[in-house]
């Protein structure tokens, strides 16, 4: 099949984080072992959803990975044109929910997989699937700590994350967390006798402040990135129930965006060390930023596919940063299309984008021949 009759194929699959991916799941695993390819399956702990491991060529430990997420983000709240699931051609633009973020790379990936003869391989190529990255990089981590028991190795991963087919060689790593509150309810009109929880709420928005302004002006800097030091935000506030009874409650929602080189616990035992005394924080996900080398084997092997491509740091977060980590693999992440339409109404991927990243799948089954 060609890439953009399998694009068709996987926009229909309605794979938003909160429901099944199975079926999607399904479809590759039957096309992939119909190919030829070795193929494990790695469910959650529910059976809702999953992630696939699919493997051709020797048995080796000098291969390469292709992988990618499965999951989008929703549509509901979103004003599209036309079916988000439904891929839609307009000119050069194919529209379509996951087009770009990141379902162009998977398309590319399985129709490279139709033109693999595996007996001509010498070196092994692997296609991980995974599941829940939309909501903190969630599912992936099953999968890797299969392979990782299994002493999984291979010479370079690519995450295929939109970058208009740049090199990207880092990404900041995120930690997500809650902090609650406990004040004493109360009449309003005596106010001042009570601990109001979204004053202490406030307070501690304003220590989230301080500790930012001290990063910005003391902290690492890479000049790579749009905003070039680790950032500390405050997403969501709450607390209280009516307006003529002091809060007795009340939480924040706010993350640590990284650079690869600074440790997100010691950020966070920072802002525990400030806060007021009784602020209960739990962090609720994480995962680790990207910094490959640009002088590593595996940008050297990304350069000589993609022959004069830049390199560049994202800002978004992947699943990169997992793999490198956790499997000890040189990463890059390599991608068509670009992250400012993923995410957005009549999200889409130019065709071009597409033919690039196919060409680039071409060199690569090449290299491994």
């Amino acid at each position: 099949m060609n890439t953009l009759d399998l694009l068709d194929r996987l926009v229909a699959f309605p794979t938003v984080s909160a429901d099944s991916n199975l079926p999607l799941i399904d479809f590759v695993q039957t096309y992939l072992r119909d190919r030829g390819f070795e193929c494990r399956f790695v469910a959650d702990q529910i059976g809702k959803k999953a992630n696939l491991f699919a493997s051709i060529g020797p048995r080796q430990d000098d291969g390469i990975v292709l992988s990618g997420h499965t999951d989008v983000v929703p549509v509901a709240t979103q004003a599209w044109t036309s079916d988000p699931f439904r891929l839609t051609r307009r000119g050069s633009r194919l529209h379509g929910r996951g087009s770009t973020d990141m379902k162009g790379f998977l398309a590319s990936a399985l129709s490279a997989a139709d033109r693999i003869d595996g007996k001509l391989l010498k070196r092994p190529l692997h296609l991980a699937f995974s599941h829940d990255e939309e909501i903190g990089c969630i599912g992936v981590r099953s999968l890797l700590d299969v392979l990782a028991k299994e002493q999984f190795r291979a010479s370079l991963c690519i995450v295929g994350e939109p970058t208009s087919m740049a090199i990207a060689l880092g990404h900041k790593g995120k930690m997500a967390a809650q902090a609650r509150f406990r004040g004493e309810a109360g009449h309003s009109s005596l106010a001042p006798r009570f601990v109001n929880a979204i004053h202490l709420a406030c307070d501690f928005v304003g220590t989230l402040r301080g500790v930012q302004q001290e990063i910005a002006e003391n902290g690492r800097s890479d000049a790579d990135y749009d905003i070039a030091y680790t950032t500390v935000h405050a997403g969501k506030i709450v607390g209280g129930e009516v307006l003529n009874i002091v809060a007795d409650r009340a939480s924040v929602d706010f993350e640590i965006r990284h650079l690869a080189e600074d440790n997100a616990d010691d950020i966070m035992a920072r802002i525990r060390a400030v806060a007021a005394c009784g602020t209960e924080i739990e962090v609720r996900n994480a995962y680790p930023g990207l910094s490959t080398s640009a002088e590593s084997p595996a940008t050297a092997f990304a350069l000589h596919l993609l022959g004069e491509a830049p390199t560049t740091k994202v800002s978004f977060g992947t699943e990169a940063g997992l793999f490198a980590t956790r499997l000890g693999l040189e990463t890059v992440v390599i991608g068509p299309g670009n992250m400012d339409q993923g995410h957005q109404p009549d999200e889409y991927i130019e065709e071009a984008q597409l033919q690039r990243c196919d060409v680039t799948m071409d060199r690569l089954i090449g290299e491994l021949c």
